[in-house]
């Protein structure tokens, strides 16, 4: 795979990293996307380079692969692989999500991870970055046999974890159903109830109000933040999604509440499209009650066109503001072109790097607004770490009082990365923002720390 130059302060440390990790493109793509935008702060602020700190930083601390054996209702045994980066702790315990999905494996854990570390610097809060996750996929899955392979998982990570140390919690396939298994067979196992060794619990047993919603509405509340600065607020705005998972049915619950319309989204099976704006109830029903593919919609909704192994980015559907909040590379150079011919003036990534490379330099081209997923969608990370809080206090916060500290945490990142783009001279570049931003706060802690 080919990179663009970097500039001179970071190139050695990136030609380390390409020669460790060899075919890793996925990690290479996330290293490459920050240091591109280092250059003018490590000139302005050269004991940045000292310490090998470059070298260290894209050197994860603790990389675990483990094997995870189960059994199915048939009663075959099948075996996956387990995987748990545990990236960089120097702002606080490592944080992040689990995964369950067939294309996981190290170098896309290793990639996710990284983009954590920044992602939960800029929230302002003391975490540090980890991601983790197995290639089991609980699709088509019974209840019975998702529980036995959450077991097995927890079994082999839970010696790594704990609310000091390492704190998991959900990301694509592992929801509140995954999480409580994975967190009975932890209490199970170390005999203690440590509600805060997981985020994303269920309210019963340690949960925040809001936190299902937190990566939704706080992508939305950072794309109405971007939208204002640029005098064209989300309200009567079209928008155009994929994905249909957590992240984008809360996100499109926000963006109607702030008066965008939201004609479209997407899941494996094909892409969704409501002229009219999509019905979240009917959303919510088919995905989150019933488990359904997309294609069900349109029995409730005869107006609406369901595009069989169709991309959203394919239906060239005219749209102010995008939304990916799919998967990794959802968006590539061609999406991007089509979405800049119909009309979008801003993009703001839900998912994590859902933009190819080509495809923001694309969009950056053509002025559109770009919103990273490190900061557009740090929502999620934000209110777990005041599930965290909560936790640790034994006491259970009102939704509205978590929402409402949701939008200040989302108002900060949003501010971090427009002041460091106006200190880089680039207004409105929140890529260059978000990375110095959040390097800065983990490099300088780093330093301080000295060579561990």
């Amino acid at each position: 795979m080919s990179y663009a130059p970097l500039p001179d302060p970071v190139r050695p440390a990136f030609e380390v990293a390409v020669a460790r990790n060899r075919g890793d493109d996925a990690f290479l793509q996330a290293v490459h996307e920050v240091f591109a935008s280092l250059g003018p702060v490590l000139d302005a602020e050269p004991e940045l380079r000292e310490l090998a700190l470059l070298e260290r930083i894209v050197e994860p601390e603790r990389q675990l692969v483990f094997r995870v054996p189960w059994v199915d209702d048939r009663g075959r045994v099948h075996v996956q692989r387990g995987f748990r980066v545990e990236f960089n702790g120097a702002l606080g315990p490592y944080k992040g999500g689990l995964r369950f999905h067939p294309s996981v494996d190290l170098d896309v854990v290793k990639a996710l991870a990284f983009e954590q570390t920044f992602k939960n610097a800029l929230t302002g809060l003391a975490l540090g970055g980890a991601k983790g996750g197995s290639d089991f996929d609980p699709k088509g899955r019974s209840d019975a046999e998702v529980m036995r392979f959450c077991q097995s998982f927890m079994t082999e990570l839970h010696r790594h974890l704990g609310e000091h140390t390492d704190v998991p919690a959900g990301d694509i396939g592992v929801g509140q159903r995954e999480l409580g298994y994975l967190f009975g067979q932890y209490r199970r196992l170390t005999n203690r109830f440590e509600a805060g060794v997981l985020t994303g619990k269920g309210l019963g047993w340690g949960g925040s109000p809001a936190r299902k919603e937190a990566t939704g509405y706080g992508l939305a509340y950072f794309a109405d933040h971007v939208a204002h600065a640029r005098g064209a607020p989300l309200e009567g705005a079209t928008c155009v999604m994929s994905g249909s998972g957590n992240v984008a049915l809360y996100a499109i619950a926000k963006l109607q509440q702030l008066g965008a319309r939201v004609i479209a989204c997407s899941d494996s099976s094909g892409a969704l499209h409501d002229p009219e704006g999509l019905d979240l109830d009917v959303l919510l029903e088919l995905k989150e009650r019933r488990r359904e593919r997309l294609g069900a919609y349109v029995v409730a909704r005869p107006d609406a066109r369901f595009h069989e192994g169709a991309s959203v980015w394919a239906l060239d559907l005219a749209c102010d503001a995008a939304f990916p909040c799919a998967t990794q590379n959802d968006v590539d150079a061609a999406a991007a072109h089509r979405l800049v011919a119909a009309g979008a003036t801003l993009v703001a990534e839900g998912a994590n790097m859902p933009c190819t490379p080509e495809a923001i330099a694309v969009l950056r081209e053509a002025n559109v607004a770009f919103a990273p997923g490190k900061a557009a969608n740090a929502g999620g990370v934000a209110v777990s770490g005041l599930e965290m809080r909560q936790n640790a206090q034994r006491e259970t916060w009102p939704f509205d009082r978590v929402d409402q500290r949701l939008q200040e945490l989302m108002h900060g990142v949003f501010d971090r990365c427009r002041t460091t783009a106006e200190e880089l001279g680039r207004p409105e570049d929140y890529l260059d923002g978000a990375n110095v931003a959040g390097f800065r706060r983990v490099a300088e802690t780093m330093h301080e720390l000295g060579v561990v």
